[in-house]
């Protein structure tokens, strides 16, 4: 009876050790997944920024390279 007792109580510390690992291990995964996830829409971002920047960089030069004429103000009589 004795011996029962230490098996059973040996296959739940067991059992108990491996739902631990498994969950430990599903939550370095999903950390991995945000992490990556995370890198990746940063590297969008900066991509996407650098693109805004080139594009408002090069509207300013055509915009200054060929200044816009001001209408002529009607003459007060």
């Amino acid at each position: 009876m004795v011996e029962n007792s230490r098996d059973a109580a040996r296959a739940r510390a067991d059992l108990r050790f491996k739902k631990q690992e498994e969950a430990a291990t599903v939550r370095q995964k999903a950390m991995a997944e945000y992490a990556a996830e995370s890198d990746a829409r940063k590297a969008k971002t900066d991509k996407l920024r650098a693109l805004r920047l080139a594009k408002e960089a090069e509207d300013l030069a055509n915009a200054t390279a060929a200044p816009a004429k001001k209408p002529a103000r009607a003459k007060k009589k």
